[in-house]
């Protein structure tokens, strides 16, 4: 039962957290949070007067990283998935982690009628400007769920957030 509500609590800083640097980055207001069942996204807001779901996720660097911020053991699929990261250049990793959490987020399926996938990078060593250089390199997979992608850029929201997806958002930005 603690996993659940270390889990619950998780996401729901992280809604919270991006929600209040959305709201400053664009002026529109995000309010009002619930958690939801598994069949729906983790959590659900008002954007201006819409309601939006948030599927909420945490990008990691290492297993140690992993089980700190879950606060319990991983799974086996997990493990694996992580000591293949281990094996990528450094330069590589970043890129190499959003792939697999973006490929694992897609590949669920969501009862709602807008979803945005929300990921707040824990590595205290990526940076966005690294980030800058890789998201035109990400790949995602054609069928997903995910109206916008956008990425806490630290675990405390110091450096903001970054759209990822669609391109028309973050191209914005290099203008």
């Amino acid at each position: 039962m603690q996993e659940v509500s270390e889990k619950i609590r998780l996401e729901h800083e992280a809604a919270r957290l991006f929600m209040r640097l959305y709201q400053r980055q664009f002026g529109v207001s995000m309010r009002h949070i619930w958690h939801n069942e598994p069949a729906k996204p983790d959590v659900s807001c008002y954007l201006a007067q819409q309601r939006l779901d948030l599927e909420i996720a945490h990008l990691y660097g290492s297993e140690a990283e992993a089980m700190q911020l879950l606060g319990r053991d991983l799974s086996p699929l997990t493990r694996d998935a992580l000591a293949a990261q281990a094996q990528i250049p450094t330069p590589q990793r970043m890129l190499a982690a959003l792939d697999r959490l973006i490929r694992q987020k897609a590949g669920k399926s969501y009862d709602s009628q807008r979803v945005w996938l929300v990921i707040r990078n824990t590595n205290p060593f990526w940076r966005t400007e690294q980030l800058q250089h890789y998201r035109q390199s990400m790949t995602l997979p054609a069928a997903q769920p995910f109206e916008q992608i956008w990425l806490v850029a630290d675990y405390r929201g110091d450096a903001g957030i970054v759209a990822l997806y669609p391109p028309d958002l973050y191209q914005q930005e290099l203008r």
